[in-house]
Parts: C-alpha cells; structure tokens; sequence
C-alpha cells in the first residue's frame, strides 16, 4: 500500500462542538463541513488533518459506531511551553503537566471535549539508555 494521505477522524456526539475545539484552539479549519462530518486542516501546514465525525452516521458499520476512545493525538509543535501556557490560559484540563521524558519529549497531555487525549510535544535529546532505541536518522536532536 501507497498512502497518499493519512489523518485520523474522531467519532463523537456533537461535531459541531468538536470541530470548533480544533479550530479555537488548535489552529484548524474546514476543508469540508456538514452537520455529520468536518474534515479540518492545520492552517499552517495543510498536510495536517483530522476529522469529526458523527459516530451514529450510516456510514459507518453498526459494529463500530460509538464514540472515540482509547486513543492519543499527537501534536509535535516547536515550543510545548508556550502552547502549555496558552492551553492552560484557555482553560483546557491539564491532565498530565509538562515534564521531559528521558526517551526524548518534553510533553503534557490535556484533552477534548469527548475524552480524547491530546499529546503536545517537543522533541528532547534522549539519554543514552533511550538514544540506544532510535534509529540514527530518527534521534531527537
């Protein structure tokens, strides 16, 4: 398999409500939106997406309806401390605060309106016992 694209999409009760948390506060917009589906787009770099959709929509198989869950989004910005202060300062739950990992992220985690974490991160160098772990063209400089 050739992806040509790859973005997760979240089920939820309210996409709308959805939706709107990623564009206020986490810079996305609307490539395409109906009342059951948004795809959205980072502004700064369109080959991020994610999209919202209404996990009791047709299209999806009555097995795998519901709601999002046991899932992490990964967001890899350049400064975590600042979009830890401005996500704070916008109220969002900090469910884990922001720490380095010695396996190469400085990182907290907060979360969405449906439960679903998010994980902002900036790559660290790791220690050695972690450097060990990566690939050489993959360490975090």
């Amino acid at each position: 398999m050739k992806p040509t694209q790859y973005y997760p999409v979240i089920q939820t009760d309210d996409v709308a409500g959805t939706a709107a948390f990623y564009q206020d506060h986490f810079g996305f917009r609307p490539a395409f939106a109906a009342d059951w589906y948004v795809h959205l787009q980072s502004a700064a770099d369109p080959s991020v997406n994610i999209a919202v959709l209404d996990g009791q929509h047709e299209t999806i198989p009555e097995p795998g309806r519901g709601t999002a869950r046991g899932i992490i989004l990964n967001f890899e910005v350049a400064d975590v401390d600042a979009e830890h202060a401005r996500l704070a300062d916008a109220g969002l739950p900090i469910l884990k605060p922001l720490c380095d990992e010695a396996f190469g992220q400085r990182h907290f985690i907060t979360a969405d309106p449906n439960g679903v974490l998010i994980d902002v991160i900036t790559p660290i160098p790791p220690s050695a016992e972690f450097a060990e772990q990566y690939r050489a063209d993959a360490l975090p400089a």
